[in-house]
């Protein structure tokens, strides 16, 4: 499993505004995708917001920055300063909630 991590700087204030057209939009695009696990979005403050990306491959999860990219270009390009800052890399650890309780329950916790 591969992540892609983008950090938007957008203009101030355009956090909500931002967010909402990613649900309306690019979260229907990014799901479709070739080897899409899981996409998260969220406003981290000081008019940032970031976005997650979960790829079953590294060439998937480059291939979703150039779809993120030209979404962005067409549809946001108004409430974002610049280029994002991209990292990403094979995800090590994964540990969820539904992971934990199996782990639990297999050792009868």
């Amino acid at each position: 499993m591969h992540a892609s991590i983008r950090r938007y700087k957008i203009r101030p204030g355009a956090a909500e505004e931002l967010l909402q057209r990613v649900n309306q939009g690019f979260a229907a695009i990014i799901s479709q995708a070739p080897g899409f696990i899981a996409y998260y979005a969220l406003n981290a403050g000081n008019d940032v917001v970031v976005s997650f990306s979960l790829f079953d491959s590294a060439d998937n999860a480059a291939a979703s920055n150039r779809l993120a990219a030209d979404w962005v270009r067409e549809n946001i390009a108004s409430l974002v300063a610049g280029p994002p800052e991209i990292s990403g890399g094979l995800v090590t650890t994964l540990i969820t909630a539904q992971s934990r309780a199996a782990e639990d329950e297999s050792l009868n916790i």
